[in-house]
This record gives structure tokens, sequence and C-alpha cells, in this order.
């Protein structure tokens, strides 16, 4: 049995601004209507023999990754293992190891990251089959990418002995100077690191106890005293925080003498910049890549994309823009490796757009900020039928509520309220209150916050359906 891993932990900040740390890069829908993690999801399905996948996230992706998980079909059909904290990929499948030792009797496993991009699955699926005997064998698979330039994004895997369908691995290096790069594409002796993986699950988790003992500790405590939260398998909390961070290649994969390497040709991108994700999208006559509402005049080789505004552009060559309803990016392509630069400074400036996009997701549905000033806040609310924010209320805010579509029952102190289109209430400082869509379409209603302090951490909860304290 094969069991695919999807590691859906990233942050994605080269592709800010439309990447941001709570909405990152493997929830977008970037080279197809699908999101990143959805493809992933839809690939390792058609593969021979496969069994329900198992995906790894960070706490507050987690409602997120069951809506793309719960589109595709697996209505309570996946595990979801939340981690507390990131603590790099090698304690993240060391977990998903240990809940796939509970479900089946030693399975393979097929390790993916959620955001990469694979054009030709067959190739792919191919590549998968090839690599199960080996794992079978004993030994700890990964896949690397034959090269066909002299990319220094991407580490990568010397070529040892060739064995059954693949190599020995001679060695990893890290992202080389672009000297070496020519070099290594040179030699025919290098393939792209993937970060995909396959082994069995007790092969890696013995690797960890030979390599990393502490490392197996803490996540073995952590995996002990988890607890399910609804959909949610949770690793505790003080157990993880003691857990080394390691990738899997430093902690197992460049130590074990097992390690084997299988090339794939199948039109594969991590998308870790702006100019790869330019690489991988038809361009037109004149070599760009032109999403939503844009015009260009004597344009070249270039990325332009609207979120929403017309965005017209004139005489550039070899640029990135990419416009955003709080935010615009516009770069050389030959920048687009230091975009975490920029984030730095956003973040060092105490702002809020390297986390949040304007429409803020949460497990009952949305919000969107229209306007804010020092005393009052705007916003569009959507609720998804059947949904309900937790039961609150708030010490330095009011808020008016005009619903604009749907019913909504509220919870205003001691009274309940059935309100539909163009009515209204007022939410008094300090009241307790709640917010449900009854209904079977999407509720719509706008806030109009007044207060001293606007800001979310102003909400104190006292009972919460999604288990949000």
């Amino acid at each position: 049995m094969l069991i695919p891993i999807i590691l859906s932990g990233g942050s994605g900040t080269r592709l800010w601004p439309l990447s941001r740390e709570a909405f990152p890069k493997q929830f977008l829908s970037l080279v197809s209507e699908q999101s990143l993690l959805g493809d992933t999801l839809r690939r390792a399905s058609l593969l021979k023999e496969v069994g329900a996948p198992m995906i790894v996230s960070n706490e507050e992706h987690r409602f997120v990754v069951a809506a793309i998980a719960q589109q595709l079909g697996y209505q309570g059909g996946v595990d979801i293992l939340l981690e507390p904290f990131g603590r790099n990929t090698a304690p993240a499948i060391a977990i998903a190891a240990m809940q796939a030792l509970i479900r089946y009797d030693d399975p393979i496993l097929l390790v993916l990251p959620s955001d990469h991009v694979i054009q030709e699955g067959a190739a792919f699926a191919e590549a998968v089959a090839a690599a199960c005997p080996l794992a079978e064998a004993g030994n700890m698979v990964t896949f690397g990418i034959t090269p066909d330039s002299p990319q220094t994004g991407y580490g990568y895997i010397r070529k040892g002995q060739a064995c059954e369908a693949g190599f020995d691995i001679a060695g990893f290096v890290e992202k080389p100077s672009l000297d070496k790069a020519e070099a290594y594409l040179a030699s025919g002796e290098y393939l792209w690191n993937s970060g995909m993986f396959v082994f069995r699950a007790q092969c890696y988790l013995d690797a960890l106890a030979r390599y990393q003992p502490n490392m197996l500790a803490q996540c073995q405590a952590a995996f002990a005293n988890r607890k399910n939260d609804m959909d949610f398998i949770r690793i505790d909390r003080d157990a993880f925080f003691l857990c080394p961070s390691d990738s899997i290649d430093y902690a197992v994969m460049e130590k074990v003498e097992t390690a084997k390497v299988i090339p794939l040709s199948a039109g594969w991108s991590d998308i870790g910049s702006w100019s790869a994700l330019w690489e991988i999208n038809p361009r037109d006559d004149r070599g760009n890549v032109i999403k939503g509402d844009v015009i260009v005049e004597q344009v070249e080789n270039s990325y332009i994309h609207s979120e929403g505004r017309l965005v017209a552009v004139l005489g550039l060559h070899d640029c990135i823009i990419v416009e955003t309803d709080d935010a615009v990016l516009a770069a050389s392509k030959d920048c687009v490796q230091d975009v975490k630069k920029l984030v730095e400074k956003v973040k060092a400036g105490k702002r809020e757009e390297h986390r949040f996009h304007r429409k803020v997701h949460r497990p009952w549905g949305t919000y969107e900020g229209i306007a804010i000033s020092d005393r009052f806040q705007v916003k569009r609310i959507t609720v998804n039928p059947g949904c309900k924010l937790s039961l609150q209320k708030h010490h330095h805010r009011a808020e008016h509520w005009v619903i604009v579509r749907g019913t909504a029952n509220v919870t205003r102190g001691d009274e309940q309220l059935l309100l539909t289109e163009d009515q209204s209430t007022y939410i008094p400082l300090g009241v307790i209150h709640r917010l449900e869509n009854p209904g079977v379409i999407p509720l719509e209603l706008i806030e109009v916050q007044t207060g001293s302090y606007l800001g979310e951490d102003d909400i104190v909860r006292m009972e919460d359906h999604y288990g949000r304290s």
C-alpha cells in the first residue's frame, strides 16, 4: 500500500504579495483552476495501489486544508495532522509515519510538498512505480529532477553508482553559485533536489532513531499525547516545542547508506520565485504571461498579474508586476529571489500585509476590509451556510450589522433575532453576541465597527464550534 504524505506547512514568502502567511501559495490557483494543494492531492490519487492521503499542516491553516480536501471528495477520509510549531520536514514526516503505522502494516510513504507543479502526470507515476520496489527492499528513495538550465535557486544531488531504476546518492549540494551550477549542468552528474521521497514508514523512523534520537523521542512524546479535534489530529504542544528543527535531507538522507535517487523529467517546478512561475505558464508572442485586467505596450518577457484593478504597463522588459487589493510588487526578474527581503521590511514596519490579505479566511467563511480609520472600520463578512461565529464579546468596540444577502440568526445578549436582507442590528460594546447562517445560501453583511481599539485580538470567546481559544 502506498500512502501519500502531503507537507503543507510552508509560508511561500517568495511569491508575496499573492502568498501570505495566513494564506500561502499552496492554497492559491497559480497554474490551474485548482489550488496547488488540490493539484497535489489529485495527482497522488491517480497512482496505483494508493491509499487515503495524510496531510501535515500547521494549526492556523487547518480549516483551509480541510475545505480543499472536502472539495476533492475526501469527506472525513484524510488524516490531517496539526503541528503546533514549524519544525521543518524531518519531524513532520516522523509524526506522519507514526500515524501511518497505526492505520496500516508498515506502508510505503510517498512524501510530497503541497506546493509543487508536475505537468506530466504519467512520467511522475512511472517514477513512483520505479521507486516502490527500491523502498520495499529497505532503501530511502528521492527523486532528482533532470536539469535543463544552471539554476542557483535549487539544491543539487550528485549521482553515484547506477542501480536498478536509478543511482546511489554520492552527495547533496546546497544552492550553488552560477559558475558551479553551469559546471553541474555540463557534467551531467547532478540532478535538482526535488524534496519528494519514497520509503517505508518504519524504515524512516529507524533512520531517525540512529541519526536523530532526540528528535525521534520528542516526536514520539508529542504523538503519544495527540488529541482528536473534529477532523484533525493535534500533536502535543509541549513535547513538540522541544523537538529539534531540521530538514529530512540534513537529518537523514545525507547520512543514511541506503539513499537512492531516481531521475525525473515531468515538467516539475517548486515555484520558488515569480520567474519560475513565468517559466511554466503559457506566454504570448512577446514572451509575456498576463493574468487579469492588464494592458501592455512594448513589453517583453514579463509576468504581469492583476487581482482586480487595471494594470497598464509600457516599455518594460524582464519584469514582474503583481497587483493585489492592498499591495503591488514591481521587480526585475533577476531580483525575484530577494522578495523575502521586502517581506522582512514589511514585518519590520509592523504592518500586516505580510500576514493577511484584505480578504481573510476563517472556518465559517471570510471577512474583507473595506475602509479603516482611527475610530471606525468597515468590513464585508460572508458566513457559509450552516456555519456560525463564536459566542463572543469585545472590550473596545461596538458593531453595526446590515444584512445584504441571506438570513442571519443573531444572538445579542438575551435576545435572539432573525434578520433578512436590508435589516440591521447594533451590538453595543461588551454585549455577548453571535452571528449564524441558518440558511442554504451564503450570508453576506456589512459590519461597521466603532471604538477606541479595532484589532482582531479584541475578541473574548465564551464558546466556539471550531475549538479556538
